[in-house]
């Protein structure tokens, strides 16, 4: 049995009126990101309107993927009646990185068939994709959702009878296992330091125009590596480690290729990153 000294509860509620919160917390990350990402693009002399056309297609996009994602890894989970379950996303059931791979591989399509140079508007976007999954993870905590295992430190997070299941039976004992990492917290802020990394790394220049997501994948790989042994929901396996395991894996080695990758630096695409004065 855990000796509880303090720990954070979980809300009793998880929507306003008709709003679901898990859908406003993804949509308030989204609005940052698209904040940040037009006075980054701004900051670089363009159009900031660029940054709102490219988010009407890119973040349909990314929730279409991220939902792709969560259905094939997880399809054991849609079996009583699938077609309804497939569509409802109220409850949650977002990939993250299908959402990115297809957010982002949209938004590229639309910066290029407007004439928007690819590898300046990528940098200016990517800091706001850890911006809008720092906010975005919130929530799961007014889902009761995807949280670590059994822990009795003083950030510990309660969890209700009701929200355990899908997780080992042994820890399913309210009284024996009041309250479990709180990993929505955890990558919330990891990915919020993430965002200032990827600021200072962009300012000082450390690699070339368009390599900005190298860092981004990187840090997030090691990030969710580190969650996904540290989470205790149920998941699909493959070789005996969870999926996003090997996803996190594939995202680091992806990166270190974007940055050791040879390739030419298009100074046609050069745009000099500006900083954005306090009062703009």
């Amino acid at each position: 049995m855990i000796s509880v000294i303090a720990a954070i509860p979980s809300p009793s509620f998880n929507s306003i009126g008709p709003f679901n919160i898990y859908g406003l917390c993804i949509a308030l990350g989204v609005v940052a990101a698209v904040w940040l990402g037009q006075r980054r693009w701004e900051a670089m002399g363009q159009d900031p309107e660029d940054i709102a056309a490219i988010a009407i297609w890119g973040v349909p996009g990314g929730v279409i993927g991220a939902r792709l994602y969560h259905v094939i890894t997880d399809w054991h989970r849609f079996s009583g009646e699938p077609i309804t379950e497939i569509f409802n996303i109220r409850g949650g059931g977002l990939g993250i990185p299908g959402g990115m791979f297809l957010g982002v591989l949209t938004g590229l399509l639309v910066a290029r068939r407007r004439g928007i140079p690819v590898k300046p508007v990528l940098d200016a976007v990517v800091p706001g994709l850890p911006l809008a999954q720092a906010i975005g993870r919130w929530g799961n905590w007014f889902n009761q959702e995807v949280f670590g295992g059994p822990t009795s430190l003083p950030w510990a997070l309660e969890i209700d009878g009701q929200h355990r299941n899908g997780i080992p039976e042994e820890f399913q004992d309210v009284e024996a296992f009041p309250t479990f990492h709180p990993t929505f917290l955890y990558e919330s802020l990891w990915n919020l330091a993430l965002v200032g990394v990827l600021l200072w790394a962009d300012s000082k220049r450390l690699l070339k125009r368009g390599r900005l997501i190298a860092i981004y994948l990187i840090g997030y790989g090691i990030g969710r590596l580190w969650l996904e042994t540290v989470r205790i929901d149920s998941a699909t396996e493959v070789l005996g480690l969870r999926v996003n395991i090997w996803m996190s894996l594939a995202l680091i080695v992806g990166g270190i290729v974007i940055i050791a990758w040879p390739g030419r630096n298009d100074r046609s695409d050069e745009v000099v990153l500006e900083p954005v004065s306090a009062s703009a």
